[in-house]
């Protein structure tokens, strides 16, 4: 993994947990929303904001919604390095025995982890996500422990998970709960589209041929079929189990404002799709999103000291968009906070501060500002030139 991309993922990381702190607690949402689900949430994305929420923190079987953490798991192995893309997974005799979804896994079987990961996000692929989980974790069990963890580290308070695909514990000889919660799947969502590739495996519709080199070839297209329907959506996941009922994951995103819906224990695919999109209508509707910074933007320029540059430029980490009212005409104020000293040497990437946005008063968001370049510390012969020279500059 190269160092820019562990930069950008540290950073996704770090504004995950900030806004998740001051976020979550706030809802804008005091309209009643006809839902058919059991449960059901909708988020901004970028802060963390709950704009409705229904039985959110009930406990309820997720389904195949499941395999979000499955597959962010698996990311994390790629970019720390502990996994590639370009891995042969080898397929379990237990994996391949799984039911429901699949695509047909033979035990011995060997297929590149990539290939595996879209099986899982657009195939929803009960054998494919155990044998990844497998392959990441050492064991299915090592994995279910690691997705556990992961979930105490998102705060996700009502959630226990009993295996990678979702599958109903009973049917695949497990013992235990398998649960979580609408708001514990938002939370989980939120950071798995933080991670750099995880969209580009849950938006795709397909088609998405398997083994196109063999005559077993199943050709996958994504369950969530509101992808083609409802404008802006581009992932993340559906799932059904008669248990669960129907479930989905979504995610959609209009002129810069990102927003997430969970629902969960809809009686029919038609009646969870309805409910998704009675929520992301309420919530465009009423919020719309300004962009203050963009990845990359320069917001400032520092002084270095003792470097071979006499400057620094700042740039912006990530995005910084603010989400309010559609009515709203304040102004967002921003706020460059240093906290680190401009001392050479500096390294290009490296967090400098802060740009901090506020609406009202309030703090709604902050990215990192760092270094545009490096900055190598100058010579003790640059230093005192450099010295006497603004001596002489002085009138």
């Amino acid at each position: 993994m190269n160092r820019s991309s562990d930069r950008c993922t540290k950073i996704f990381v770090w504004l995950f947990a900030l806004t998740t702190l001051f976020g979550a607690s706030r809802s804008t949402g005091a309209q009643e929303i006809a839902l058919h689900s059991k449960a059901a949430v909708l988020m901004d994305y970028h802060t963390g904001e709950i704009l409705y929420a229904h039985n959110e923190h009930t406990p309820l079987p997720p389904a195949s919604v499941t395999k979000v953490m499955t597959l962010l798991l698996a990311l994390e192995a790629v970019q720390e390095g502990r996994a590639s893309l370009d891995d042969l997974v080898v397929t379990s005799e237990y994996a391949a025995s799984m039911g429901g979804t699949q695509i047909w896994l033979e035990p011995g079987e060997r297929m590149p982890l990539e290939e595996m990961l879209y099986a899982i996000a657009v195939g929803s692929a009960n054998d494919a996500a155990v044998a990844v989980a497998e392959h990441i974790g050492g064991t299915e069990q090592a994995f279910v422990d690691m997705m556990n963890e992961k979930a105490k580290e998102l705060g996700m308070q009502n959630t226990q998970f009993a295996n990678p695909s979702g599958l109903p514990p009973r049917t695949v000889g497990k013992s235990g709960p398998h649960v979580s919660s609408a708001y514990d799947i938002a939370l989980m969502s939120r950071y798995a589209i933080s991670l750099p590739g995880f969209l580009e495996y849950t938006s795709t519709w397909g088609p998405v041929v398997m083994r196109p080199e063999t005559l077993q070839k199943p050709v996958l297209w994504s369950y969530n079929r509101m992808m083609r329907s409802y404008p802006g959506m581009d992932g993340i996941k559906t799932g059904m189990t008669s248990e669960a009922g129907y479930c989905l994951a979504a995610t959609a995103e209009r002129d810069g404002l990102r927003l997430i819906a969970v629902t969960l224990g809809a009686r029919t695919s038609a009646e969870r799709d309805a409910d998704i999109r009675r929520l992301l209508d309420y919530g465009f509707s009423r919020l719309k999103a300004v962009v203050v910074a963009k990845e990359g933007d320069v917001i400032t320029e520092v002084e270095t000291i003792k470097g071979k540059e006499p400057s620094l430029r700042l740039v912006a980490g990530a995005d910084l968009p603010v989400s309010m009212p559609r009515e709203s005409t304040a102004e967002p104020e921003t706020e460059i906070v240093l906290t680190r000293r401009p001392v050479a040497p500096i390294f290009e990437g490296e967090v400098m501060g802060h740009l901090i946005v506020r609406l009202d008063g309030e703090e709604r968001g902050r990215v990192p500002l760092v270094a545009e370049t490096t900055v190598e510390k100058a010579s003790v012969f640059a230093l005192i030139g450099r010295y006497f020279l603004n001596i002489v500059r002085v009138p």
